[in-house]
């Protein structure tokens, strides 16, 4: 690189870092991105409990759905003060369960059968009546401080005056509840008439919680009127389960974590930030090309410089650029995993993300494709930006570059379940998609043959680009009017170096 190409550079960079829409435009991704995981979490925690009656003609069916329910609450509550959650308000004897479900000592469905069953199975009578009175007290806005994912804390059962269809439709229009339930007299039957009333018909929250535990009992109420027993039921109705494991590198067998799962799709979103850095990156490239070209700065820089010594000097520039606002994101994604569970109140997370996230074969990769895909599709958008005066025509020309970029986010999904597969290896030697496939199949290993290959051949492609955009870059950043079409920038392509191709009068400045 010449010394005049790094002063250019240089100056892209400086121009840029200095000014206030930069650091506006580098903090609006991990700020939007923060919003994206907080904004769901606070505005469902802000929810407030639908409310809801049950006419209930069986006799029998709401009561043991409310104690199955309070079961599931229990256990999820004895299960967070067993993972050392900090959890306000909770009676010493919860705590002390939760001890017990830690060191394997107990189970905590058990535990909460006992307190809901009033039995002594497992927790002795004064746990289990202390716990069974602090439940009993506990309200909806008491039990969405400890999760908002208990039944207790999202939904919330009240009678009315009236018990007549007419008088809870009116109920459900005045939005004095969210819906009625109607439970057949004989729920168990082959056809049962019960019904879920609601003016609402997106929010199916209540109706799938309600259903999901009235499915259950009716099930066990069925398997008890053909004489088969709890155990019989249970062994019937178990789904058939595989333990995940893995062979590492080594060729032994290995259990399968969370974490290694997660690992497994941590590429996905690798992919989706290198998507749109590649792509507002590039953007920024071109506007800052149309815009120099149509206030005539180009004409001063050219009279010191050469057209590619220019147009090397611009996208190392934005590159840099690039590369800063990158190594931005990426400190700032180590930092969020850290204390993002802290600002959103759930305390420690069940799998390590700081160490995938700061994974130096994902943070290479990352780093290695950014640049060469965004060299590739930079070149491409540099020579649109030397034939264009507006963004308007810009648009126009940029359409195939935006269509041949949609593709890698269409193929990202079948690339991460088959990283190894045939599409996955098609697409990893396809320069313009190279980046993306070979950072969306890191997870899976691929042979080095095929890193070292796509690499070459993608480094090839891109010689070959900048060869082409530096041709159209030193007739079309000199040229104003009407924008040229294909036919003549591909003339301009062919044109040997050192001849200057025949312009149009409308061309000439």
């Amino acid at each position: 690189m010449s010394n005049k190409t790094y002063l250019i550079a240089r100056r892209e960079w400086l121009e840029n870092i200095r000014t206030k829409t930069f650091w506006i435009g580098m903090l609006a991704f991990p700020v939007i991105l923060t919003l994206a995981m907080v904004v769901p979490t606070l505005l469902e925690k802000s929810k407030s409990a639908r409310l809801y009656t049950v006419i209930d003609q069986s006799g029998w069916l709401f009561e043991s759905v409310m104690e199955r329910a309070a079961v599931d609450d229990l256990s999820r509550i004895l299960m967070l003060s067993a993972a050392e959650r900090e959890l306000d308000k909770l009676p010493d004897e919860i705590v002390s369960a939760g001890e017990q479900i830690r060191s394997g000592q107990a189970d905590a469905r058990a535990m909460a059968a006992d307190v809901v069953n009033g039995s002594t199975n497992v927790l002795n009578e004064s746990a289990q009546q202390a716990i069974a009175q602090w439940w009993s007290d506990l309200d909806a806005t008491a039990a969405k401080a400890i999760s908002g994912r208990l039944g207790k804390a999202r939904y919330q059962q009240v009678e009315l005056d009236s018990q007549s269809p007419e008088a809870l439709n009116q109920a459900v229009l005045n939005e004095e509840i969210f819906a009625y339930m109607m439970i057949d007299e004989d729920p168990i039957g082959a056809e049962s008439n019960s019904r879920f009333v609601s003016s609402n018909l997106t929010d199916t929250d209540l109706e799938d919680w309600f259903s999901d535990h009235a499915t259950d009992i009716i099930q066990e109420r069925r398997m008890q009127q053909r004489g088969i027993d709890n155990d019989t039921a249970a062994w019937l109705t178990s789904p058939m389960r595989f333990e995940l494991t893995r062979i590492n590198e080594t060729g032994e067998e290995s259990e399968v974590s969370a974490t290694d799962t997660l690992r497994q799709w941590a590429p996905v979103a690798f992919v989706y930030i290198l998507w749109f850095a590649i792509f507002s990156i590039s953007q920024m490239l071109l506007t800052n090309t149309i815009e120099e070209k149509s206030n005539r700065l180009m004409e001063v820089l050219l009279s010191s410089v050469s057209p590619f010594q220019l147009m090397l000097g611009k996208i190392l520039g934005i590159a840099a650029i690039g590369l800063t606002m990158l190594f931005s994101w990426i400190i700032f994604l180590i930092l969020a995993v850290k204390f993002l569970p802290l600002l959103l109140g759930t305390g420690s997370l069940p799998v390590d993300l700081s160490s995938i996230v700061s994974d130096p074969s994902y943070l290479a990769s990352f780093v290695i494709y950014f640049m060469l895909g965004y060299m590739f599709y930079a070149s491409l958008l540099v020579a649109i930006g030397s034939v264009c005066n507006t963004l308007k025509e810009a648009q126009n020309l940029m359409t195939p570059i935006i269509m041949v970029l949609i593709i890698p986010l269409l193929a990202m999904m079948p690339i991460a379940k088959d990283p190894n597969g045939s599409l996955a290896v098609i697409m990893s030697y396809i320069p313009p998609f190279t980046p993306f496939a070979m950072m969306n199949r890191v997870a899976g290993s691929p042979p080095m043959m095929d890193y070292v290959l796509t690499t070459l051949l993608l480094v090839a492609s891109l010689i070959l680009v900048i060869w082409a955009a530096a041709k159209v870059f030193r007739v079309g950043v000199l040229m104003y009017g009407k924008p040229p079409k294909l036919r003549e920038i591909l003339r301009w392509i062919k044109t040997p170096v050192g001849m200057s191709p025949t312009l149009r009068k409308s061309d000439k400045s």
